[in-house]
């Protein structure tokens, strides 16, 4: 890893620890983690390395191979603003953290991010693998659900994007080979080992050569006109809502939205359309796993992906492109935007005995369609993997 050579050449000294947290994938369950839908999701063998050592000061220094900008915070002295810069998220993380235990120590830190910055969760990974390191010099261990509650607020309130927790519960909970279905209304979750009896896959990812921060993206937005359909759907059957912001699709009764859904601007009643049928994607997308069906599983992942295109209506053209290209190429079983789909990449679950006419035949296609993105297009290949390791990671 360039980050513990970068390390050592800074400091002169070995990094006393390397923090890993692995990027996600969530094949089934987009856009609905919010409005309390449930998920289907995979860690990945890719994700945040941070190579670090304690400092008795409580100063974190800190600097990225993926950004060039030193940054440099007291653990007791974070700003209460964003300063709008990639470490918003350890300054982030170090406010949550400092906000329910004692922090004395900092660390001196190197971050490098195994794969472009886009679409597999990349902000959540940072903040939770310097969560655990920052932690672990402290002193503190950290439970599984604490670090996905803390992580998920430090994104919230901090950082500025009202996500869901799909992003923290895979990288926390996932383990190698076994699917994630997490239902988000009461945090009840099951691993389901891969069936004997399922094809052998791979994960692929292909990235766009675009970069987005979803801060600045319509991800918030989205959120909005989910919640706004379940408010005027409730109120149209006379059903109680209470608070526009506490209001989620998930309140909604699948009947009250076939009874309504006519009413509702069209916009809303798409953002609601994804939301159902997705929730009903994720519930049969664990049967078939179960069974070991990924041919059916990769059918309900495509449908998934033209549902995010025509109702949650997300996707710049590039992606947009990425996911028709996938649609028609020998060897995928199936594949959407990966995260909120404003720009970043796509994944697919596909055939290893077919991966390398995979991989060629996604790059040519898209590159014909834009030539001017080549060198910035990046396809790489993936297995799952296991979630964060919450000790701290590995000790040198």
């Amino acid at each position: 890893m360039r980050c513990t050579d970068t390390y050592k050449e800074l400091y002169g000294r070995d990094p006393e620890a390397v923090a890993f947290c692995p990027y996600r994938i969530a094949p089934l369950g987009a856009h609905i983690d919010h409005q309390l839908g449930s998920i289907n999701g995979l860690a990945i063998d890719k994700g945040i390395h941070i190579a670090y050592g304690v400092k008795d000061s409580g100063i974190c220094e800190l600097r990225s191979l993926n950004f060039p900008k030193r940054a440099q915070f007291h653990v007791k002295d974070i700003p209460e603003e964003k300063v709008g810069d990639w470490a918003d998220h350890c300054r982030a993380a170090a406010k949550m953290l400092g906000e329910k235990y004692r922090l004395r120590y900092g660390i001196s830190g190197v971050i490098e991010g195994s794969l472009p910055i886009g679409g597999l969760s990349s902000s959540a990974a940072v903040i939770i693998a310097f969560l655990s390191a920052l932690a672990y010099v402290n002193d503190i261990r950290l439970e599984p659900w604490e670090t996905i509650a803390m992580a998920k607020k430090a994104e919230n309130e901090y950082v500025g994007v009202n996500c869901g927790k799909l992003d923290q519960s895979c990288e926390v909970l996932c383990r190698k080979d076994q699917l994630l279905y997490l239902d988000c209304a009461d945090d009840s979750y099951s691993l389901i080992p891969t069936n004997p009896a399922m094809k052998p896959y791979r994960i692929a990812i292909f990235f766009s050569g675009l970069e987005r921060s979803l801060a600045n993206s319509a991800y918030n937005l989205r959120q909005d006109e989910c919640k706004a359909a379940a408010f005027n759907l409730l109120a149209y059957a006379g059903l109680p809502y209470g608070k526009f912001k506490d209001t989620v699709l998930r309140s909604v009764p699948l009947s009250i939205f076939e009874e309504y859904k006519d009413r509702l601007p069209e916009p809303f009643r798409k953002r609601a359309l994804h939301f159902f049928t997705e929730y009903a994607r994720a519930q049969k997308g664990v049967e078939l796993w179960k069974n070991g069906d990924l041919e059916g599983y990769g059918k309900l992942v495509f449908e998934s992906g033209r549902s995010s295109v025509e109702n949650y209506e997300c996707g710049c053209p590039e992606l947009i492109t990425l996911y028709h290209i996938m649609t028609e190429t020998d060897g995928i079983y199936g594949g959407r935007f990966s995260g909120a789909g404003f720009k970043g990449c796509c994944m697919a679950l596909i055939d290893p005995q077919k991966a390398d006419e995979v991989m060629h035949h996604v790059e040519e296609k898209y590159l014909t369609a834009y030539p001017e993105l080549k060198g910035k297009y990046v396809g790489a290949l993936c297995q799952s993997a296991d979630g964060v390791d919450l000790g701290g990671g590995i000790r040198r």
